[in-house]
């Protein structure tokens, strides 16, 4: 069996294990997050039947899976880093779903490609729930205007995504945005990584991205 596989399956009997003693019903969907691994490294998973991948650069999305793509369209592919509203067109044509939607500017562009390539693709807002600088992302007091605007160009919003500060306990933030999505009515959810994806389980995730835990060490 290949070391992905076998990664993928364990992963999979810890986060049944965690929604068991959680009492949650749901399956978290996992996103194996495939950027910068090759193709070769990509293939067991998805021979394995794996449908959901996340790749962070628009660029490296299309060389990988443009092919892949049409031989197997039920693939699913989610978008997980930043987006350039320059990249938009190329994002829209490859992406199922945009994590990381952050401005009215961005929302605006793809609402416009949306029209013109007449597809739609499912958008998380990306909050910035520890308030960084440097990191992309609406503040908190910020997502009701946001989520109105992509309201108003009728985008498919479906839930909200955060990335919290590295080397800091991820629980207290993962509560405060499940409280943040469940004042917006939100169904899903997008946010947990390798490191940390049992405690977003317990805070009610939906989508996990999980990258180093499934295809091992980035090099």
């Amino acid at each position: 069996m290949h070391s992905s596989i076998k990664n993928y399956e364990d992963i999979i009997k810890l986060i049944k294990s965690k929604l068991e003693e959680q009492k949650i019903n749901k399956l978290p969907k996992v996103i194996a997050v495939s950027k910068t691994f090759s193709l070769d490294k990509i293939l067991p998973l998805i021979e394995y039947g794996h449908l959901d991948y996340g790749e962070n650069k628009v660029q490296e999305a299309i060389d990988k899976w443009a092919k892949i793509k049409i031989e197997k369209p039920e693939i699913k592919l989610h978008l997980i880093g930043k987006l350039q509203t320059n990249k938009v067109k190329f994002a829209i044509r490859i992406f199922d779903y945009i994590h990381s939607v952050d401005s009215a500017k961005l929302a605006q562009k793809i609402s416009d490609e949306q029209i013109k390539q007449k597809k739609k693709v499912k958008i998380f807002i990306q909050v910035n729930i520890g308030s960084e600088e440097q990191k992309s992302g609406v503040n908190t007091n910020e997502i009701d205007q946001l989520l109105n605007f992509c309201k108003d160009l009728r985008l498919d919003v479906i839930g909200l995504m955060c990335i919290p500060p590295v080397n800091q306990e991820s629980n207290e933030y993962f509560k405060n945005m499940n409280i943040l999505n469940d004042k917006f009515n939100f169904k899903e959810i997008s946010m947990g990584m390798s490191s940390d994806y049992l405690k977003a389980i317990e805070n009610n995730t939906t989508y996990l991205r999980i990258g180093s835990a499934i295809f091992g060490k980035r090099y």
